[in-house]
């Protein structure tokens, strides 16, 4: 993340605590996020010079402009006239982090051979809020490399109760074993 997002990022916290919307802009940058990443060629048109800033500004009028908070919709022009929207994901991982400290959440990432039921999520993000003391953000993937277990990144800690990592670590101390 650049300093500018840091910046940036950082302000749009700072207003959206001091008018009470600070989680109800989380949501919105997260929506927000999503759609850019699933829409690239609407970003690139927004960056695109050869548009006339007020015709990009209006852009972001048309397709934001009541569908968002208006402190949202601002910030998204202000990147663009500024020529930095490129920095708007960093915006965001610098807003959401601040609110996670602010607000006591941790992320995890839990990694697993199969996808686990809802049934197991539920457990371990109960489990996992149980070790930390913490309300836990988590997310899960599949990962078929890890042959069987659990591995969990919890607010940078590494628990690795894989079948792949707990051979990585036989592996090692047979390496080091002189014969």
């Amino acid at each position: 993340m650049t300093k500018t997002a840091r910046m940036y990022g950082t302000s749009l916290y700072d207003l959206a605590v001091e008018e009470g919307l600070d989680e109800q802009l989380l949501e919105e940058i997260q929506v927000l996020r999503a759609l850019f990443r699933e829409n690239p060629d609407y970003l690139k048109l927004l960056q695109e010079p050869s548009l006339a800033k007020e015709e990009r500004l209006g852009l972001i009028d048309q397709s934001l402009g009541g569908q968002v908070q208006h402190y949202l919709v601002n910030f998204v022009k202000l990147l663009c006239e500024r020529g930095i929207l490129r920095e708007f994901a960093g915006c965001c991982e610098e807003y959401t982090r601040r609110y996670d400290v602010d607000h006591d959440i941790i992320s995890a990432m839990v990694t697993s051979a199969v996808e686990l039921s809802e049934q197991q999520k539920n457990a371990l993000h109960d489990k996992l809020e149980q070790i930390s003391h913490k309300t836990v953000r988590m997310q899960t993937r599949v990962d078929t490399g890890v042959i069987g277990g659990l591995r969990v990144e919890l607010d940078g800690k590494l628990l690795d109760g894989t079948v792949s990592g707990r051979l990585d670590g036989i592996s090692r101390k047979l390496n080091d074993i002189n014969v």
